[in-house]
């Protein structure tokens, strides 16, 4: 923090320039696999705390003075991380390693989630190759259960300890409900991105909201806000034509995260109304009361304010009609039904989601993706004859 006690600025780049070259110097950052913006903010004293997919309370680190950092692997190639892994794992998990073990990125804490059985190994295997610690946060399994909220109260204040004696800060009941209020107004700029998505997609690219919406896990959220209250107005005022392009909805992007040219290559065949794209940053659908007691604010919201995905099990939000839902509220024609290589979670999901799709009457196309692919011919092409189906049917 700074001497005012506002965090300090780590991306300048973007500032002061027009909504073109802003937006230039966004997607540049989002792909420098050397993470800049974390490295600035290491060099001006601050402390780290990584957190991997999906979900994470990031207003905890933020309440401590650090930067929460969302570590969703990279599109490099795992040379140190390979050794320290299976083969038959998915990319996601070698990469992120990868990225601590080149110092291409730098913490003080790292946090899993046992969202799978190979993302269970993580951070005990992430423990034993750094000096700082590597735990695991347990959300709750059955998120149906009546003692679910308090149950996860216990676990964020285990975090919130430990998040102490890792940075030195102190998390006290009024900097966190500070913290929930800047979270509360990030995700709100966010759902007004993503509105902006649904009902004028020609505003906006697949690839362009995607890398706003990225870039809340590189910076402080204080800057990110500032980012897209520049950004949303001049969005919507864009001199841009309507096309006629298929609306339709990305689903399988939870976890490991498709490579940009890949959205972008989505967004040039059709609309993308709605996705699930990083979902953990925008898990909470509205905000956390700052009122009362924060960690159990945070913990309801988790469990009554959210969003869905497949490594969340709560038998109020079956995920199939979630998506149905997603896709009619989005007025999308199609879905796009992809999931990442060697993902347990996202592969079995496809099949539930394309056996709901099929019984809905709802086209969809279904596709993997690895974050590390560079080539993306043969899949446009296969993409670009199913929206011209859907187009001359």
């Amino acid at each position: 923090m700074s001497a005012t006690g506002a965090p300090p600025r780590v991306f300048p780049e973007w500032r002061d320039k027009p909504l073109e070259a802003a937006l230039y110097e966004c997607r540049e950052l989002l792909e420098d696999t050397d993470f800049p913006t974390v490295k600035r903010w290491r060099e001006a004293g601050g402390k780290v705390v990584g957190h991997f997919q999906v979900y994470f309370p990031e207003e905890i680190v933020h309440a401590a003075g650090a930067l929460p950092f969302k570590v969703r692997g990279a599109p490099i190639e795992p040379t140190q991380a390979d050794s320290r892994f299976g083969s038959y794992l998915c990319s996601i998990l070698k990469t992120s390693l990868d990225l601590a073990l080149a110092k291409r990125i730098e913490l003080d804490l790292f946090v899993s989630h046992p969202i799978c059985d190979a993302a269970r190994n993580l951070a005990a295997i992430w423990g034993r190759n750094f000096p700082y610690p590597a735990e695991i946060l347990y959300l709750p399994q059955n998120a149906n259960s009546a003692h679910a909220a308090t149950w996860l109260r216990g676990e964020y204040d285990r975090l919130r300890r430990s998040v102490e004696t890792a940075t030195g800060g102190t998390v006290t009941d009024s900097a966190l409900a500070s913290s929930i209020a800047v979270f509360n107004e990030n995700r709100a700029l966010m759902r007004d991105l993503y509105r902006l998505k649904r009902e004028t997609p020609w505003q906006v690219s697949a690839d362009e909201a995607y890398v706003l919406v990225a870039l809340a896990g590189l910076l402080p959220r204080e800057e990110h806000n500032e980012i897209l209250r520049f950004m949303l107005p001049r969005l919507a005022e864009r001199p841009a034509k309507k096309m006629d392009r298929t609306r339709v909805v990305l689903e399988g992007g939870f976890c490991e995260q498709p490579p940009l040219d890949l959205v972008r290559s989505i967004g040039r065949s059709c609309y993308v109304v709605d996705d699930d794209l990083l979902i953990g940053l925008r898990w909470l659908t509205s905000d956390v009361s700052v009122l009362g007691d924060p960690l159990g604010n945070l913990a309801s919201a988790y469990l009554e304010q959210s969003s869905y995905s497949p490594v969340q099990h709560d038998l109020r939000k079956p995920k199939e009609r979630m998506l149905l839902e997603r896709i009619r509220n989005a007025r999308a024609d199609a879905a796009i039904v992809m999931a990442a290589k060697m993902c347990e979670p996202g592969l079995e999901e496809q099949v539930a989601y394309t056996k709901a799709l099929d019984q809905a009457g709802i086209p969809y196309f279904v596709s993997e993706f690895e974050e590390s692919m560079t080539s993306f011919d043969h899949l446009e092409i296969q993409l670009q004859t199913f929206v011209e189906n859907l187009l001359f049917r």
